[in-house]
């Protein structure tokens, strides 16, 4: 069994989101945004976020923005141009025609958290994306934390 755990630091202390991330055993934690060093992002700016992860807790870091969704898909859904139902069959159709399923392997997901700013798995493409891989590797099992 590969388990796959994804969080989003939204509404999250540094302490809580660091945390989850001891508590939970990450190996990896594999950033999936589109843009990983906004200044909103605080803590989990990118090269603050893996200097973090690192030392904190011995963790690893990747950005994998092929698991983010486009600029023109993200700001449709943001600015109210298409429903949640149609954000996800236009990511789920980036997803299929980028071939992630072929682009990470089993092993480099196990133990591993897909990260995004979204407080809850909801409506977020971190669940999207895991549901995607799930679907293509039974094996896989989801958690959000």
């Amino acid at each position: 069994m590969t388990t796959l755990f994804t969080i989003g630091f939204t509404k999250k202390t540094a302490e809580d989101f660091f945390t989850l991330i001891k508590h939970n055993h990450i190996k990896c934690v594999i950033d999936i945004r589109l843009n990983n060093a906004s200044q909103l992002a605080g803590f989990s700016k990118k090269t603050d976020l893996e200097y973090f992860l690192k030392e904190i807790y011995d963790c690893g870091y990747r950005h994998l923005p092929i698991l983010a969704p486009t600029k023109n898909i993200l700001d449709s859904y943001k600015k109210k141009k298409i429903s949640w139902g149609n954000y996800t069959l236009q990511y789920n159709a980036l997803l299929k025609s980028r071939g992630i399923e072929n682009l990470i392997s089993l092993d480099d997901l196990n133990e591993s958290c897909f990260l995004c700013s979204e407080s809850t798995a909801d409506h977020c493409h971190r669940r999207l994306a895991a549901e995607y891989l799930k679907n293509k590797h039974e094996q896989i099992k989801i958690v959000h934390i």
